[in-house]
């Protein structure tokens, strides 16, 4: 039987919910895009397209079950929230994406408001702005960004993938022989970005999260992290290395549509439709890459372990009041979402 054709939105799912990991949960890879030795970006203009809109044309009934979805899905609607407790000033949660968009570097009104009012500022990492931390932990720790001796990227890549790999990191500078030690995740989290967010990191614009820390240490606020540097690498080094073999592999084959994924969900976001974009990247994939199992790790791993451990080092911070706490916001939504978790805390959080 002949099977149907596959639409854009199928055709880039696969890939969809590992590119997720790299650039929608840890924010130390803002940074990587910098850091890694790759021929200079040139600047250009962003060319994604929105593939909701070619949805809407193509699969209507697909998007409306999409929508309906989403729509079950716990705090799903909105990136900025008060959080308040009796007896101590309100704080608020904001949500990022580790970009140099100009429209995500622009904060709503009054997110703006409660970000400058602030006594605190949290965000996931505060080593991001020291630019020596990254080295140091390179330096101390070499085991999570390089491959053990003996093990190269080439003897990981499935020899049916070789070539196309090479083609597809020499393409973007970075020829295979001058980065076959590094752990493959690295790469990904280089090669993920869309050829003008590289160009704009590596024109020194700062990404949301390091521009909101920067600003409140230039006006004397007080900054905190609710994780380190370390505590990101060590999360992404216990994944499979087959997920992150396969994720450089999907990823090379998938090429200038990242563009259109990146567009997607910064349109998402923009919206305040956080909890339209884990269902819109899982259910479309007709045939999903990752399996139940995989998938299973990679959620507990980058999203619920952490989420519990970023609402305990919270709440001493949020009990003092007054704090804007700046934080992914795929972290946000969700019966494990960080709201959530407040909200079972006896926290009132709404929606602003």
């Amino acid at each position: 039987m002949t099977q149907p054709a596959s639409s854009p939105i199928d055709r880039i799912a696969d890939v969809a919910l590992r590119l997720l990991a790299y650039l929608g949960w840890l924010v130390f890879f803002c940074w990587l895009a910098v850091a890694i030795p790759v021929a200079r970006a040139r600047a250009a203009d962003c060319t994604g397209k929105d593939l909701l809109a070619e949805m809407a044309t193509s699969d209507p009934a697909g998007l409306e079950a999409l929508r309906r979805e989403a729509a079950t899905i716990a705090n799903g609607k909105g990136i900025f929230w008060k959080i308040e407790k009796p007896g101590i000033a309100a704080s608020y949660l904001y949500g990022t994406m580790h970009l140099t968009d100009p429209r995500v570097l622009a904060l709503p009104a009054a997110a703006l408001d409660a970000y400058t009012k602030a006594d605190t500022v949290v965000i996931e990492t505060d080593e991001i702005v020291d630019p020596k931390a990254p080295l140091r932990l390179m330096a101390e720790e070499p085991d999570l960004m390089m491959l053990p001796a003996g093990s190269t990227l080439e003897r990981l890549l499935p020899q049916d993938q070789l070539e196309a790999v090479r083609a597809g990191l020499a393409k973007r500078g970075m020829p295979l022989g001058s980065v076959n030690r590094m752990q493959p995740w690295v790469l990904t989290s280089v090669l993920a970005l869309p050829a003008c967010e590289l160009a704009r990191k590596k024109g020194g614009a700062a990404f949301l999260d390091l521009q909101l820390a920067q600003d409140a240490l230039s006006r004397g606020q007080k900054l905190a992290g609710l994780e380190t540097m370390k505590d990101q690498l060590q999360v992404m080094a216990a994944l499979p290395v087959r997920f992150h073999v396969g994720s450089l592999v999907e990823l090379i084959a998938l090429g200038p549509r990242i563009d259109d994924l990146f567009e997607t969900m910064t349109i998402l976001y923009m919206r305040g439709d956080t909890g339209m974009i884990m269902p819109l990247m899982r259910s479309v994939s007709r045939e999903g890459a990752l399996d139940d199992a995989d998938y299973a790790d990679f959620e507990q791993r980058l999203i619920t372990t952490r989420n519990a451990t970023m609402v305990e080092r919270a709440m001493p911070i949020i009990d003092r009041g007054n704090a804007f706490i700046a934080i992914g916001a795929l972290h946000l939504p969700g019966e494990k979402g960080l709201i959530a978790l407040l909200q079972q805390r006896n926290y009132q959080v709404t929606p602003q």
